[in-house]
C-alpha cells in the first residue's frame, strides 16, 4: 500500500499525518508537528517540514531520515498572513514646555506633594533661608552625604519641598532628615533634569497612586497654565496615571518639541470600486468598510502615512521572500482591533511611556499564483519524494474534522491557527462553502506585546497560552480565579511576590513587568475576544446558509488555537446565543483539535 503524508504548513506549526492508502482504504500510522520555519508558503518552510515528517516517520517505525519510504506528499495551499500595528497617531514627542518623571521605584521616600525650584545638590550651601527648593542629587553623592547636606539646609531655614535623586537611596535619605519630604529616586537620567525650574513632586502612600499629577487641571493650577497649555499637558497626566510617584517640571519654551505622523487612510477595493476609511476612525469603522466591500480584491494604505508604510512593508516582505513582483501581491482580507500602544515620551528623563490609541492590523496576503509550486519543487529536490498540492485549508479541515466521533453533515468547521481563521460549511449533499480570514493566534500575541509594551514574542505566546497567578509566599500562590494553592516544597525565591504564569507540571514563569495580574488577564482575554470571537462570527456569517449563523446547527473547532485553555469556551458562549452547538474536535478520535488539515489531505487522496 502506498505511504502518503498529508502535510499542513501553518503560520506557527507544520503538522503531518502519515498513512497507508489503497483505493479508499486508509490506515493512519502516525502524526507529528514541528515549528514552521520562515513565513508560511515560502521556500523557508522546507527545514520545518523535514523535521515534522522525520518525526512522523520515526513514530511509524522508520528511520527519521528515510524520506524515500514516502510515496507521495500532499501539501495544503498556504496563504501567508502578516500582522502589524498601526497607531492612530505616532507621536515622536508628546510633551511641550515640560519634563516629567513618572515611574514606580520600589522604595520612594517620604510621602505627599512638594513644589519648589530644582537646585543642584552642590549649590544647596548657596541657597538662602526661606527659599523653596527641590535638590537634585546625582548617584556620585552617597546617601549619608546627601542626607547631611539636605538636613543642614533645612536647619538653616531653607524650605526643602522634595528631593530627586539618581540612586536607589530614597528611604535611606528620608530616614536621616529632620522632617519627611517626598523623594523620587532611581531617576536614571538625572543629569537631564533642568535646574532652576519650577517643579512638583508627588509620592503617594503605600498602596495608593498619585492623584494631583495625574489630573491636568491640578497641573495647570500648580504651573499657572493657560487653557491651550492645559490641553498640551494632558499626555503628561495620562502617562502618570497608576504610578506611585511622579515629577513634573516646567521647562523653557521650545526645549521639547512635538512632531506627529498621521495614521492615514485605508483604500479598500471591492466589486463596487474603491472605498476609503481613516485609521483614526477605529477598528469598528474599518471592519464595517471591509464587510461592505466583500469580496475584497485588494487593500492598500495612503502613501506617506503610518498605515501606508505598514502595508508597503507587508508587500515588500512577501515580494522578497517569493520573488514575485510587488504588482502581483494583493491583500485580500484584513482584521482590525482597537488597542493601546505605549509610546516613549522623549520629554521624560526616566524612561516614561504614554499610552496612545492604536489599531492592530492583521492582513492576508495573496498573489496571482501562490508560490506553492516553487515550494513543492524545492521539497521534491530536497527529499526525493513526489509532492502535490492537495487543496485549500478550509476544505481539507472539514474532511479531517468529520473524523471526530459524533459528527455528520451538515456541519461547519472553524480552523483557528496562528495566522488565519478559516471556516467551511459542508451541506448534506457534500458541497462546501469556504472562507479564509486574516487574524488568529499571532494577532493575539501582537496585541499583548503592544499593550504590555514588550518586544518578546515568546513571552507574549506564553501569556496567551497559560493561566496566571500571584506568588504570595514561598509556599502558596493565588490563582487568577482567586483560589489559593499550597505547595509542599518552597517555591523558587525568584518568583516570590511576582505575577507568574503556570506552565505544565506546575512550573512558574515570572513576568518581569510592572503590571498587576488583573491587567495582564484583562489584556489577554480582550485580545482573544477581539480576534478569535470576532473572526469566528465573521467567518461563519460568510459560509452559513443565507449568511445566517442561526441556520448552522453544529460547529467543530479545530487548529492549534482550539487547544487554548479559554478560546473554545469564549466562542461556545458567543455561538450559544444563536442556539449553535460548538465544541473542540477530536480528529480521528485521538488527536484532539489538531491535525485536521493534514488528515484531510490524506483522505482527499482517496477521491472520496
Amino acid at each position: 500500500m502506498p505511504l502518503i503524508a498529508g502535510i499542513d504548513i501553518g503560520n506557527a506549526t507544520t503538522e503531518v499525518a502519515l498513512a497507508r492508502v489503497e483505493g479508499r482504504d486508509v490506515s493512519f500510522l502516525s502524526s507529528a508537528l514541528a515549528p514552521t520555519s520562515g513565513i508560511k508558503g515560502t521556500l523557508q518552510n522546507v527545514a520545518g517540514l523535514r523535521r515534522a515528517l522525520g518525526l512522523a516517520l520515526e513514530r511509524a517505525g522508520f528511520a527519521r531520515d528515510d524520506f524515500r519510504k514516502v510515496d507521495r506528499i500532499r501539501l495544503n495551499k498556504a496563504a501567508p498572513v502578516i500582522g502589524d500595528v498601526a497607531m492612530e497617531t505616532v507621536t515622536e514627542t508628546i510633551i511641550t514646555e515640560s519634563t516629567m518623571i513618572g515611574h514606580n521605584p520600589s522604595t520612594p521616600g517620604g510621602v505627599g506633594v512638594g513644589v519648589g525650584v530644582t537646585t543642584a545638590f552642590e549649590r544647596l550651601k548657596e541657597v538662602h533661608s526661606g527659599d523653596v527648593v527641590v535638590p537634585v542629587i546625582p548617584a556620585s553623592v552617597d546617601y549619608e552625604h546627601a542626607a547631611a547636606g539636605v538636613a543642614d539646609a533645612m536647619n538653616r531655614g531653607v524650605n526643602v519641598a522634595a528631593i530627586i535623586c539618581q540612586a536607589d537611596d530614597g528611604v535611606l535619605i528620608a530616614n536621616r532628615l529632620p522632617r519627611p519630604v517626598p523623594i523620587v529616586d532611581e531617576v536614571s537620567s538625572v543629569d537631564r533634569v533642568p535646574l532652576g525650574m519650577r517643579c512638583c513632586v508627588e509620592v503617594a502612600p503605600p498602596g495608593r497612586v498619585v492623584e494631583l499629577l495625574a489630573n491636568p487641571y491640578d497641573i495647570a493650577t500648580i504651573f499657572d497654565l493657560s487653557p491651550e497649555e492645559t490641553r498640551q499637558i494632558v499626555p503628561v497626566a495620562r502617562a502618570l496615571v497608576g504610578n506611585r510617584s511622579a515629577v513634573v517640571i516646567r521647562t523653557p519654551l521650545g526645549e521639547v518639541r512635538e512632531r506627529r505622523i498621521p495614521a492615514g487612510e485605508l483604500y479598500i477595493i471591492g466589486p463596487s470600486g474603491k472605498r476609503i476609511v481613516n485609521v483614526e476612525e477605529g477598528a469598528e469603522a474599518i471592519m464595517n468598510m471591509v464587510k461592505a466591500c466583500q469580496p475584497v480584491e485588494n487593500i492598500f494604505g495612503q502613501p506617506g502615512t503610518n498605515v501606508g508604510g505598514m502595508m508597503e512593508r507587508v508587500r515588500k516582505t512577501m515580494s522578497n521572500l517569493t520573488d514575485i513582483p510587488l504588482s502581483d501581491i494583493y491583500i485580500r482580507d484584513l482584521l482590525a482591533v482597537d488597542t493601546l500602544v505605549p509610546q516613549k515620551v522623549v520629554g521624560g528623563v526616566a524612561g516614561e511611556f504614554s499610552l496612545e490609541s492604536g489599531v492592530a492590523l492583521a492582513v492576508m496576503v495573496k498573489t496571482e499564483e501562490l508560490p506553492m509550486q516553487k515550494l513543492a519543487k524545492a521539497i521534491e529536490a530536497d527529499l526525493g519524494v513526489t509532492v502535490e498540492i492537495g487543496g485549500v485549508e478550509a476544505d481539507m479541515a472539514i474532511r479531517g474534522a468529520l473524523t471526530t466521533p459524533g459528527t455528520k453533515c451538515p456541519v461547519a468547521i472553524l480552523d483557528l491557527g496562528a495566522g488565519s481563521s478559516d471556516a467551511s460549511f459542508m451541506r448534506q449533499d457534500g458541497t462546501v462553502e469556504l472562507i479564509h480570514l486574516a487574524g488568529a493566534g499571532n494577532m493575539v500575541n501582537t496585541i499583548i506585546m503592544s499593550e504590555l509594551g514588550i518586544d518578546d514574542f515568546d513571552l507574549a505566546e506564553s501569556i496567551k497560552r497559560y493561566p496566571l497567578c500571584k506568588v504570595e509566599s514561598v509556599f502558596h500562590i493565588r490563582q487568577e480565579d482567586g483560589t489559593v494553592r499550597f505547595f509542599d516544597k518552597p517555591l523558587d525565591p525568584e518568583v516570590f511576590g511576582r505575577v507568574a504564569l503556570i506552565h505544565e507540571n506546575d512550573m512558574l514563569q515570572p513576568i518581569r513587568l510592572n503590571v498587576t495580574l488583573e491587567q495582564v488577564r484583562n489584556i489577554r482575554r480582550k485580545a482573544k475576544q477581539e480576534v478569535f470571537v470576532t473572526n469566528a462570527v465573521r467567518a461563519l456569517e460568510q459560509v452559513a446558509p443565507a449568511h445566517n449563523v442561526r441556520l448552522i446547527d453544529y460547529v467543530v473547532l479545530v487548529g492549534g488555537s482550539a487547544v487554548d485553555f479559554e478560546v473554545p469556551t469564549m466562542i461556545t458562549e458567543r455561538l450559544s446565543r444563536w442556539g449553535v452547538v460548538a465544541g473542540k474536535g477530536n480528529i480521528r478520535g485521538k488527536e484532539g483539535p489538531r491535525n485536521a488539515v493534514a488528515t484531510g489531505l490524506v483522505l482527499s487522496a482517496t477521491g472520496a
